[in-house]
């Protein structure tokens, strides 16, 4: 299994994304990586590390796209990018994935243009995982499409559930639609009949509302892009605000350092369910490749699972599932 990993995507290349590759090779023996950037950065980068040089691959990119730049611009004007020649790869079947911590823009819209959308589906479309009290639940869409189609949301609700049960190892998920309310009239007209689509398959349990997101109402959270990238963004704030808080309070109420040392050891371990490290990354859904996207700030330990999540989707045949549900 040769999975393309972008070694300059992310807010920390090459460093992170070489040593998580690294690190996939020793957890998964079956696991090969073809790192895609500039050939000098690359190399640079393995002279600090020990690996299997049979099984590390590079493939020389020299142009960068910055986390900041234009999607659209990025992919037209930087065809010799790490994202558009390690699509390429894939697309020509020299590699059986790949990965970035990247633009996350300008990788869907490379792997959409370079990848295409698997038969019968509408729009790909970007998930996220979320940390509940339950576990991780699945958020969809996560920003790809800011407005949706009644029809989008079915696809959508298919394409999750098949994800969820064979790469998150949900065992009947369950789906709820985000809504202003749980009645069935609650929401537009899009959400009404939405509503009517989706109660076609067992596991729709209907509307849900915001304040039952972090409770793990559902397995599966469906919602149009742009509001699933205010509730994506919402959630990443929160340990952050919630160490601050603590700190604050800690330290108006004159708490002992000793005391504060074991407090934020307790929060830690608390929040150690919205560590996204652990997922590392999620794919692209609909589009006709394996194409997976991981945060920006991700570690060595993400890079990794994303890595290993990647080849368990091409293991799964996460897209032949897909399709088959499609139809």
């Amino acid at each position: 299994m040769l999975i393309a990993v972008d070694a300059v995507g992310g807010d920390h290349f090459p460093q992170n994304p070489v040593q998580g590759s690294i690190e996939a090779l020793k957890e998964d023996d079956s696991i090969e990586v073809l790192l895609t950037g500039p050939k000098d950065l690359i190399q640079k980068e393995l002279k600090n590390l020990e690996y299997d040089s049979n099984r590390t691959h590079i493939l020389d990119a020299p142009e960068i796209v910055g986390m900041d730049e234009s999607p659209s611009a990025a992919f037209k004007s930087k065809k010799a990018s790490s994202i558009s020649l390690g699509l390429t790869a894939h697309k020509k079947g020299e590699c059986d994935g790949f990965v970035s911590a990247g633009n996350t823009g300008a990788l869907l819209a490379a792997s959409t243009l370079i990848l295409g959308k698997l038969e019968g589906v509408m729009r790909p479309t970007i998930s996220a995982t979320y940390p509940t009290l339950k576990g991780i639940s699945l958020l969809i869409d996560a920003g790809a499409n800011l407005e949706l189609k009644p029809e989008m949301y079915l696809q959508f609700a298919k394409m999750g559930t098949i994800f969820s049960e064979e790469i998150l190892n949900k065992k009947s998920p369950t789906i709820g639609l985000l809504n202003i309310g749980e009645e069935p009239e609650k929401g537009s007209d899009e959400h009404k009949e939405a509503f009517q689509l989706l109660s076609q398959m067992d596991g729709f349990k209907g509307n849900i509302e915001g304040k039952d997101i972090l409770y793990g109402t559902t397995d599966i959270y469906l919602t149009d892009g742009f509001t699933g990238n205010v509730v994506l963004k919402f959630g990443e704030s929160i340990p952050g605000v919630l160490k601050l808080l603590l700190s604050k309070t800690m330290e108006s109420e004159q708490v002992s350092p000793e005391v504060q040392k074991q407090l934020f050891t307790i929060l830690a371990k608390g929040l150690n369910t919205f560590n996204y490290e652990h997922v590392g990354g999620v794919p692209f859904l609909g589009v006709n490749g394996t194409s997976l996207v991981g945060h920006g700030g991700s570690s060595p330990t993400a890079i990794k699972n994303m890595i290993i999540n990647a080849a368990h989707c091409v293991t799964h045949k996460l897209n032949d599932k897909i399709v088959a549900s499609l139809n």
